[in-house]
């Protein structure tokens, strides 16, 4: 195998091959995320300055004119290291720069990155830019067989490239969604919402939707209504009171949210 191609095995005996994201992409996909937060940090300063400007008209003391650039101060820290990991966990390991780019941050095993690895991998950026300009995670990532930084080392993560979507043929679900006029605009699902969906409830999910074509109408009735009841409640929707063909659309519908977080190419 190519040594920039990896393959592993899910627990579910599927198997998977990755192109890894070598020490060009990342780089490239950091300068990128590295000048927005750049562009937030002079904003907030500027911000700062034009306040500490309207309050110079009033009598306050030194201490008080310093409070906004303190404010500002703070926030510039929270955003260089939370950045990326709020955009990697709830943006299915991607950054700007990483979707930009084409690339994106996965678990080993090929699941979607957790808030555990996340905060891991990013709190080791501390050690990773030592000892100056990220000198030991280039390192890492040019000698290393899969490209990892130490952050990646210790929270079980790979980067890896994300082919564009190439679309084969429509599958059997993908015409059913198609005929009935639905898209993933007919359910808003915000990311924090998204992720409390676990893989149990994926694969769930998947099951009811490669079967839903073959089931007898009456099956496919009880069915829809007892993962309706099961899945439903996580977005706030009660399924009491609502048609067979309404829970229908709203299953099918998360159906295509979540098949972009547990399933996507690489």
């Amino acid at each position: 195998m190519n040594s920039e191609q990896m393959e592993l095995k899910t627990p579910e005996y599927v198997s998977l091959q990755f192109r890894l994201a070598g020490l060009g992409s990342r780089a490239a996909a950091f300068i990128i995320d590295q000048l927005l937060i750049t562009v937030m940090n002079i904003l907030l300063l500027v911000m700062a300055y034009f306040v500490v400007r309207g309050m110079s008209s009033f009598e306050i003391d030194l201490l008080d004119s310093n409070v906004p650039f303190a404010i500002a101060i703070i926030l510039i820290f929270l955003i260089n290291w939370g950045y990326f990991f709020v955009c990697e966990f709830f943006f299915a390991g991607r950054t700007l720069g990483k979707k930009l780019v084409g690339i994106r941050v996965i678990q080993d095993n090929g699941h979607s990155i957790t808030l555990l690895s996340s905060f891991i991998r990013n709190l080791l950026r501390i050690i990773d830019s030592l000892p100056t300009g990220y000198f030991l995670g280039i390192i890492m990532v040019f000698f290393h067989p899969k490209h990892k930084r130490l952050g990646d080392l210790v929270a079980g993560t790979i980067v890896v490239h994300e082919r564009k979507a190439k679309r084969k043929k429509l599958s059997g679900i993908d015409k059913e969604v198609e005929s009935r006029g639905l898209s993933k605009a007919d359910l808003v699902v915000d990311q924090w919402t998204l992720k409390s969906f676990k893989e149990k409830d994926w694969k769930l999910l998947q099951t009811y939707a490669s079967r839903f074509q073959q089931l007898p109408n009456d099956e496919r009735t009880q069915l829809t209504q007892q993962i309706a009841s099961l899945l439903l409640p996580k977005l706030g929707i009660e399924s009491a009171g609502r048609t067979a063909s309404e829970l229908e659309n709203t299953l099918l519908v998360l159906y295509l949210h979540l098949r972009d977080e547990w399933e996507y190419e690489l």
